[in-house]
């Protein structure tokens, strides 16, 4: 549905209300709105410019101030801030291709202007020097650039059929492989280290399902807790968990948690974990689950890398080590809205869809899945404009 501008104003009027007041979404529809404002009154002529050059070049000009250490500079500058001539010269670069760049990075709001040629950093070239979004950067230019860039060519040479193989998609005629995109990484460590790096950032500030009123973890996991139970006291095991960002929030804001936390991922992602708190296991997702009878066992951003078939078989290696009436299922993943998605959810949509020849899932469709591997789904937990949900399931025969 169109909305006129002055419609969305009045729109953003009362978000801007909710969001003073921090209600959750608040923030979200804030940003879906102005994306609404931009479409409804930016000329088609300019809606080209846009896509087809204004923001190509501001992930470029991102890229090279990563390269250059640019953002660094600036933050060091202060507030007296720093002219291109003296970011050239601390670079190395061209004067006049360092002002043009960060030109164009202060048009698009990345940096500041102070004056002719002389450039501030702001809150978001400050956060692009963490290393975190500057690995954040490099992922998303130098591996998922190229699958994008490169879509509409692909697509055409396969004459316009879905792909649906991870090893033959997007990601393989882009970067001329044909290993899946997970193999791919563990064979360009590098780009491993910043894929994982960056993981850390993208749910940064979002509201996460351990922030209070989000999942009632007092009355669903620590309540009935067995700590003398044959799955030696685990209330959770993070299955696929990456460097272990989750259990690392969850300990944070539930520092009285009992029980204890395992991470488990590939060998190659936990050899360069740091423990905090939890245990770090390498575990292969499509062999056997070896830790028995834990309270939760769960699953971040895991099963969307996924086919339908090899998803089953992922829940199918967790449901023999649950213990029945006892043990969940927690799957946080994006539930796709049967209308109105925002693009958050869709832009993953296509990511997954680029990287791995995969796709986000409606609610119907994850009912089907985890009814083939034996689950019910025993609520749906999520918050309003939020873009991942919980999903709390359950074994579907209770002996």
């Amino acid at each position: 549905m169109t909305s006129t501008p002055e419609a969305i104003l009045a729109q953003l009027q009362a978000a801007g209300a909710a969001y003073s007041e921090k209600k959750p979404g608040a923030r979200e529809q804030l940003l879906n709105l102005g994306y609404a404002l931009v479409s409804s009154v930016e000329l088609p002529s300019e809606a080209i410019q846009r896509m087809g050059w204004a923001e190509p070049a501001k992930a470029a000009h991102c890229r090279l101030a990563v390269e250059l250490k640019l953002f660094e500079l600036l933050k060091g500058s202060g507030e007296q801030g720093i002219t291109a001539k003296d970011l050239a010269v601390k670079s190395g670069a061209d004067e006049v291709l360092i002002a043009r760049t960060l030109k164009h990075l202060a048009a698009t709001n990345v940096v500041a202007e102070s004056g002719t040629d002389k450039y501030i950093a702001t809150r978001l070239s400050n956060a692009f020097t963490e290393p975190k979004y500057r690995d954040g950067i490099i992922y998303t230019y130098d591996v998922a650039g190229p699958s994008f860039r490169g879509l509409p060519e692909y697509l055409k040479s396969i004459k316009y059929t879905l792909p649906t193989k991870l090893t033959d998609g997007p990601f393989q005629a882009a970067h001329n492989t044909q290993l899946p995109f997970f193999a791919w990484l563990d064979q360009n460590p590098p780009y491993l280290e910043k894929f994982n790096s960056y993981m850390s950032a993208y749910r940064a500030g979002k509201p996460s399902w351990v922030d209070p009123g989000f999942y009632p973890i007092s009355e669903r996991l620590v309540d009935g807790f067995d700590a003398g139970s044959s799955g030696d006291g685990v209330i959770l095991v993070d299955v696929g968990g990456g460097l272990g960002h989750d259990l690392r929030e969850l300990k944070e804001k539930h520092p009285s948690l009992p029980g204890k936390l395992i991470l488990q991922d590939r060998p190659e992602v936990i050899s360069t974990v740091s423990e905090n708190g939890f245990q770090a296991v390498a575990h292969d997702f499509f062999t056997s689950q070896p830790v028995k009878d834990a309270r939760a066992y769960y699953l971040h951003s895991v099963l969307h890398d996924w086919g339908d078939d090899d998803c089953v078989k992922i829940l199918e290696q967790i449901k023999p080590a649950m213990k029945p009436g006892y043990s969940r299922l927690l799957i946080n993943e994006i539930i796709v809205p049967d209308r109105n998605p925002t693009w958050p959810v869709t832009s993953m949509d296509q990511l997954v869809f680029v990287l791995g020849a995969i796709g986000e899932r409606t609610e119907k469709h994850w009912e089907n899945i985890l009814e083939r591997a034996g689950f019910k789904i025993a609520r749906i937990y999520n918050y309003e404009m939020g873009s991942e949900s919980l999903i709390e399931a359950e074994l579907s025969e209770v002996n």
